[in-house]
């Protein structure tokens, strides 16, 4: 039987860099708390935890829970294989249990009542949520005045609340934030939840009306929609939360005096139209300011809802606050970096006979402009110039380097009439000296008409995935020929130059490797791909061939930005 190890020699792992911002979030759970990795492992622990266990954080974090803390009631230690906790840990399942024991930090054990569930913190991080509290403090000891009915028990109450932590607090996506919302409270509080948002011009928006019949949640889309302004006087429920004021539990009657506003009026058409006999509404508050207001009603629930409910409601609004704040940060952060990134990219140049068409597409995970690029302008002796890179990096630094660059090929690739080799060796000697930028990988080309009509391509690879060429009936092939090392590798070796003439009606594919690139495989594996997807779509126009290929290339968990730039020559 497997026996846990003396506290005072328990391993301690590696705990997150973003633990401190995890455990500052567990503090908004009213009971001990803390977070346990896939090993078992405290990566993020609250205040309250430390108060009660006696430890402070850096007595708990990285240390294996089980040993540090389960006990048997005497104190002894407790064998894995006895403990529930552990055993739904490793099921990977919610579980409770009334009666447990703690080993606090004077050697003494503390009685306490658990709950578990999986807590997801992103990145794939597959964790789990242990939230207690003294038994000596739970609602059985009679230290706290009873409930009144329509009040969800203690441990059931820190259930739903962990839950909402979890839930809300893992997604950057408004709409994806509501859903959650709603599964949370209907029909475990109530049997409509509405919720009204406040845009960033100050227009009410009711975004979520939905009623719960038993597990079948109903959209009222008819119910929906713009709403009425919010008006400073009204002291009408909605109107107050929606300015921030105060919660209220609230009924039909109220809304069927003389209303003192539009959106009082719309309010009346809410509770006419389902019924409701009784309603807790509570504002949902961000960081700097009023977001809108969780509205949570029964109609087929016999019981009111009471002003003992509105704390619960407040907390479950306060997590929504949090979630719909960080989302609509993200999405702000994620159109400026997207536009930034649009300017930065050239549109394409209209070259007689060539058709040309790119895209650029970000990070999915990224609210930060990235280093991948392209590039197609005319040169000075009638020929154009065609470019793909890469600068190492996803954040504003590594765009502007990527502006740097390009900016640079531009200048040595109208001034020097030279190869592509050539203007690339340039390019890496001047990157080392007046760049901020440490490597980056490039196919540079030239492309030019022949005198019989024919096109041909010129071009160099500085560490970079090669092109793709495919012919009018299908036939792919990679361009490997003209591979060099990548820039700022500070080896000065003669780069070599390739060309090919370009067959009628022929496709050219230059991309970066987040189209091919895939965690987890080589980079044959998505190479293979891109050929036979290419080769499959190379009938279709070009512009819907290039949608097609980052639809059906891309890999559906790629972390990278990605740039594609596609060609075809005249039938």
């Amino acid at each position: 039987m497997e026996e846990p190890q003396d506290p005072g020699a328990v391993r301690r792992e590696t705990v997150p860099a973003d633990s401190a911002a995890l455990s500052q979030a567990l503090g908004a759970i009213g009971a001990g708390a803390y977070v346990v990795d896939e090993r078992g492992c405290i990566i993020a622990v609250n205040a309250r935890a430390e108060d009660v266990l006696g430890r402070s954080a850096d007595d708990l974090l990285g240390h294996d829970a089980h040993d540090l803390l389960h006990r048997g009631p005497l104190g002894q230690p407790l064998p894995r294989s006895q403990c529930a906790m552990r055993q739904a840990f490793h099921a990977g399942r919610p579980a409770q249990a009334d009666e447990d024991y703690f080993a606090l930090a004077d050697g003494t054990v503390l009685p306490i009542s658990w709950l578990i569930t999986p807590y997801d913190i992103g990145d794939h991080q597959a964790c789990t949520l242990v939230v207690f509290h003294t038994r000596e403090d739970g609602p059985e000891t009679g230290s706290r005045p009873a409930l009144p009915e329509s009040a969800l028990p203690e441990l059931e109450r820190l259930a739903l609340l962990a839950e909402a932590t979890a839930q809300l607090t893992s997604t950057l996506d408004i709409e994806d934030a509501l859903q959650r919302l709603t599964v949370l409270v209907v029909p475990r509080l109530a049997d409509w939840v509405i919720v009204d948002l406040l845009t960033e011009r100050d227009e009410v928006w009711r975004a979520v009306v939905v009623h719960a019949d038993g597990e079948t949640l109903t959209h009222h889309d008819d119910l929906q929609g713009p709403m009425p302004p919010v008006l400073e006087e009204s002291l009408m429920p909605l109107s107050r939360a929606l300015r921030g004021v105060a919660s209220t539990v609230t009924g039909p009657e109220t809304y069927h005096r003389v209303p003192d506003s539009g959106i009082a009026v719309e309010q009346r058409r809410l509770f006419d139209t389902t019924g409701m006999h009784s309603a807790a509404i509570a504002p949902i508050r961000g960081t700097r300011e009023v977001l809108g207001a969780l509205t949570l009603g029964r109609a087929e629930n016999p019981v009111a809802f009471t002003t003992a409910d509105l704390s619960l409601v407040e907390d479950i609004a306060r997590r929504a606050g949090l979630a719909l704040d960080n989302a609509r940060l993200y999405q702000r952060q994620r159109k400026v970096a997207e536009t930034m990134q649009n300017h930065l990219l050239p549109q394409m140049p209209g070259v007689p006979g060539l058709q040309m068409t790119a895209r650029y597409l970000p990070a999915p995970d990224a609210s930060q402009v990235g280093g991948d690029w392209y590039d197609a302008f005319p040169l000075s002796d009638g020929a154009t110039a065609l470019a793909i890179g890469d600068v190492v990096g996803h954040d504003l630094e590594a765009a502007a380097g990527m502006a740097q660059v390009r900016n640079m090929l531009r200048a040595y690739a109208w001034a020097q009439h030279e190869p592509p080799s050539r203007i690339v060796e340039r390019l890496d000697e001047a990157m080392e000296h007046i760049t901020d930028v440490d490597m980056a990988t490039m196919i540079y080309a030239r492309i030019e008409v022949l005198d019989d009509g024919h096109w041909q391509l010129s071009w160099t690879n500085a560490g970079h995935p090669p092109p793709l060429l495919i012919s009018q009936d299908g036939v792919a092939r990679y361009l490997d020929a003209g591979h060099g090392v990548a820039l700022g590798t500070g080896l000065r070796t003669s780069r070599p130059d390739a060309e090919v003439v370009l067959r009628p009606g022929s496709t050219l594919v230059l991309y970066t490797d987040g189209l091919v690139e895939d965690p987890g495989h080589i980079i044959d594996v998505g190479l293979n791909r891109l050929r036979r997807h290419a080769a499959a779509l190379v009938h279709r126009p070009l512009a819907a061939f290039a949608d097609q290929v980052l639809h059906r290339v891309r890999p559906t968990d790629n972390d990278d930005d990605v740039a594609l730039l596609a060609l075809r020559a005249p039938a």
